[in-house]
């Protein structure tokens, strides 16, 4: 059995059905994060079925097709990635992932699928890596530009869950593409994508559910928000700025909503970093229809998970 170091704490090995019961432990664990996006945890709800997951996939892997890793941190299991298909014939095969909480913010995925990747690419002259996610699925989307994906398009209404159907995202890679030399994210791109999952995490469009709790996910624990946009600031921590927002965009009173950014400038100092944003947003507020702009100026830290906001000011004009 191989094993890769994904840092100094953190291992990818092949998942085998010997493995069952770790890997039922783990996915109680990841329902949470999983379950609002893919059936892939309620395939394992006990032993057996966790085993069934796991036996299938040694079978496909015999027959030189699906493949499935865990990644263990500390010695714990906290995900897994996957080539859900893998057609030599033709050159194409699909990645897919899964996270519980414990392994989040340290890239983890994203070292992972880079291995697949070069595996794929290198040893089995494949031709295509494609990535499938469900349009509101943020954190893969931005794990899919991270590893230099293209967005193909977007295939609606591709499947029922949970009594909707969903819009799909396909994404995908092409040898010529790939470089394993090619550094898994820049600074200023890790610093676009915090402030992309931040403005994101109000939208409330299309029906879809904002998700104002990854806000602390991209900022520090103590960080700081705050609102110069009256006769006097108004200083938020965390919670304070979440619980309020999360209300009026899941009540009724604030919907079809979206901010994006415009224009920005960003300045990185070592282990520090600034950024000027220029911003627009759009909604009904109580049933009126409103557009606005504004102007952010953002810091950020780099820490051991990586870089973080430590704190935000904004103004709307």
């Amino acid at each position: 059995m191989f094993t890769l170091p994904l840092g100094v704490d953190a291992q990818l090995r092949p998942l085998e059905p010997w493995q069952a019961q770790e890997f039922l432990a783990h996915i109680d664990r990841a329902r949470p994060s999983v379950d609002p996006w893919i059936p892939w945890a309620s395939l394992s709800t006990d032993l057996a079925t966790a085993t069934e997951v796991l036996q299938r996939y040694a079978d496909k892997q015999a027959k030189d097709d699906a493949r499935i890793y865990g990644i263990w941190l500390d010695g714990t299991l906290v995900g897994g990635v996957m080539f859900t298909r893998f057609d030599a014939a033709t050159g194409v095969c699909e990645i897919g992932c899964w996270l519980e909480v414990a392994g989040e913010g340290r890239g983890l995925v994203t070292r992972a699928c880079r291995a697949l990747i070069d595996w794929a690419f290198g040893e089995r002259g494949m031709s295509r890596i494609e990535w499938s996610v469900a349009s509101g699925n943020t954190r893969s989307i931005e794990v899919a530009r991270r590893l230099g994906m293209t967005r193909d398009g977007v295939l609606r209404q591709r499947y029922p869950y949970r009594g909707v159907r969903q819009d799909s995202e396909i994404w995908s890679l092409l040898a010529e593409e790939w470089s394993p030399e090619t550094p898994v994210v820049s600074v200023k791109a890790e610093l676009d994508h915090l402030m992309r999952t931040f403005l994101g995490a109000f939208t409330n469009t299309g029906g879809s559910r904002p998700n104002v709790d990854v806000i602390r996910e991209t900022f520090i624990p103590r960080g700081m928000i705050i609102s110069n946009v009256g006769d006097e600031p108004v200083i938020y921590d965390l919670d304070a700025f979440i619980e309020p927002r999360a209300k009026m965009l899941t009540d009724g009173t604030l919907t079809e909503f979206s901010e994006w950014e415009v224009a920005e400038r960003t300045e990185i100092f070592e282990s520090i970093a600034h950024r000027f944003s220029e911003y627009r947003k759009s909604g009904f507020l109580d049933g009126e229809w409103f557009e606005g702009a504004g102007r952010k100026t953002t810091q950020y830290v780099r820490t051991p998970a990586g870089w973080r906001m430590s704190s935000m000011a904004w103004d709307d004009v």
